[in-house]
């Protein structure tokens, strides 16, 4: 293949190295464009606009990425074309996300449906946002494996008390938050592949899902604050979001409560164990993330939607019985 007919790089600098790391950087080569596209598929249009909720992610005017859920009756988001999707959205000064995105602004899409575990990525520009919605045009598309992903449905109930106050917590966080951290079972990633990403195809801004038995992030109290790890399974190695890390060093964390609709927003600065000892604790573990909290938000009661208990990923058992592994705890 002449340089004039190779295929565009798909992965930008930092997902490159990532997958050079590990022996894969000609596989992925031939692979990414083949799998990342420049529109969204009809399976990936269709899931969208069936679903009650949505992740979205973006930076403040700092560098800094955030993750919200956004939420809705289904058909709350809509595709009217493979090249753009509009969601029932408006500004909002409590969320972080929607109280700063205008146009031209990167955005990473997580279309994410728990109880049949399908889920689709679409990372974009905003095309145009207001009290009419929030329309934002497509830059790369691409699908994501069942792995990991807890399964529980998302259901009304007759009586939803309204949003509490926001409340802001510093690096050292609460008992409350911690509380939820470490009992998590699922969260969410933002991050950027630069501060100011370009207009570049394989730059700009992500979303992603991490799932683990509850307990699977671990938080330590440090002099500088709270210190949370959390393990890195495998997957289907873009490394979109680690690769985001190595080159812009800053997340953005967003924990759900399935049982009462909130949402905690955590800013955090992001470093990427390799070592045995730190993956120790987790069995299957290939490399552990480890995120400084920078500061957070604790937004109660915000989403109509309350979900089921969850089914747990069959994945977390297999690794467990690999390793010899026979219970696991949340930590403490």
């Amino acid at each position: 293949m002449t340089a004039a007919t190779a295929a565009p790089e798909a992965f930008h600098a930092g997902e490159q190295a990532l997958q050079q790391r590990v022996g894969l950087r000609e596989r992925m080569a031939a692979i990414g464009p083949l799998v990342l596209r420049d529109h969204m598929p009809d399976q990936h249009r269709e899931l969208f606009e069936k679903l009650p909720t949505l992740l979205l992610g973006a930076m403040d005017d700092q560098g800094q990425p955030w993750a919200t859920m956004l939420a809705g009756p289904p058909g709350f988001v809509h595709t009217p074309s493979s090249l753009q999707m509009d969601i029932a959205t408006a500004p909002a000064a409590a969320d972080p996300v929607l109280a700063r995105l205008s146009p031209g602004a990167p955005v990473g899409v997580l279309g994410l449906e728990p109880h049949t575990r399908r889920r689709n990525r679409m990372n974009g520009a905003v095309a145009a946002f207001g009290e009419a919605g929030l329309s934002v045009a497509v830059v790369q598309s691409f699908g994501n494996c069942p792995k990991y992903i807890q399964a529980r449905a998302p259901g009304l109930r007759a009586a939803v008390s309204p949003p509490g106050p926001v409340q802001a917590l510093g690096p050292a966080l609460d008992a409350d938050a911690l509380w939820r951290i470490q009992q998590a079972d699922t969260l969410f990633i933002a991050s950027a592949s630069a501060a100011q990403p370009g207009d570049a195809r394989n730059e700009g801004v992500d979303v992603s899902h991490r799932g683990g038995e509850p307990g699977f992030v671990h938080a330590t109290q440090t002099a500088h604050g709270v210190v949370l790890r959390l393990p890195d399974y495998p997957g289907n190695q873009f490394f979109n979001t680690l690769g985001n890390l190595v080159q812009h060093p800053l997340a953005g964390l967003l924990v759900v409560d399935y049982e009462g609709g909130g949402l905690l927003h955590i800013a955090a600065r992001a470093e990427l164990l390799w070592d045995d000892a730190a993956r120790a604790p987790w069995p299957g573990a290939q490399r552990v993330l480890q995120l400084t909290v920078l500061q957070a938000l604790w937004r109660p009661g915000v989403l109509p939607w309350r979900w089921t208990v969850a089914q747990p990923a069959p994945q977390f058992s297999a690794m467990r019985q690999l390793s010899g592994v026979q219970e696991r705890h949340p930590s403490t």
